[in-house]
């Protein structure tokens, strides 16, 4: 696969799957729009990927920020000439027993992980069809839009509606030429994973496959998804999970 000559925006992109997805983007010779809400973070994602000989632009802030958005797009555009592909990754988890989930940790995981993909597709998608090109955006999802999660009700609630929100867009956006899809990654190994000294071993031990996923697995996904010989795939959600959704058992 290919992306040469393309441009594309990845939010979420300082760590973990975002930052795998931007670094294979740019490898197969892409422009990188790089966002992520920690400017460090988004500074070194951008400074790693350069180094590696990958053309690549930091645009810090908060992903659901119309400001944000606005300003990814217009850097896009402004930088590299055009936007052919949207990776809305970003999104936040909230844990909380249903009792006693709170107004404000309901509102910011909606904000972040439903508007902001949202209205990143909505000014992406005028962009390409006003380009007259195409183009592609993705979305991630999570198996907890499919399978049920201890203390993730919110979470799983937005996960399941960033899916329907792909298939939705099939009927807005075909025909301009852009593709919609999501990606549903099971257990993976990020740096926040990670911070549980037992993840790796949980999750090792209740997936078929016998271990939780690598950021790569997740990106290799994403890149297929964006890609040429996708095109013909659209509102779909690929589930990425070593086989965990087809048995489900609970890491508890």
């Amino acid at each position: 696969m290919t992306h040469q000559d393309k441009v594309a925006i990845v939010t979420g992109a300082g760590q973990g799957i975002g930052l795998e997805v931007s670094r294979k983007l740019a490898k197969a010779g892409a422009s990188v729009v790089l966002n992520d809400l920690d400017p460090a973070l988004a500074a070194d994602a951008t400074r790693r990927i350069t180094q590696e000989g990958g053309t690549c632009f930091p645009v810090p802030g908060d992903s659901s920020d119309p400001a944000v958005i606005r300003q990814m797009v217009d850097t896009a555009v402004g930088q590299y000439g055009q936007l052919d592909i949207v990776v809305a990754n970003a999104g936040i988890t909230l844990f909380g027993d249903f009792f006693d989930y709170s107004p404000d940790a309901f509102y910011q995981v909606m904000k972040v992980n439903l508007g902001g993909t949202f209205f990143l597709a909505q000014a992406a998608a005028r962009q390409m069809k006003a380009q007259g090109r195409g183009g592609t955006l993705l979305f991630t999802s999570s198996v907890t839009g499919h399978q049920a999660h201890k203390n993730l009700a919110a979470y799983g609630m937005s996960k399941a509606a960033i899916e329907m929100l792909a298939k939705n867009l099939v009927i807005e956006l075909s025909e301009f030429g852009i593709s919609v899809n999501a990606i549903a990654p099971g257990a993976t190994l990020t740096e926040r994973t990670l911070e549980n000294p037992e993840y790796a071993s949980t999750w090792s031990r209740i997936t078929p496959m016998g271990r939780p996923a690598r950021v790569d697995d997740i990106a290799a996904a994403a890149l297929f998804l964006v890609s040429e010989e996708a095109r013909h795939i659209t509102g779909q959600t690929l589930i990425i999970d070593g086989g965990w959704t087809v048995i489900s058992p609970s890491p508890y």
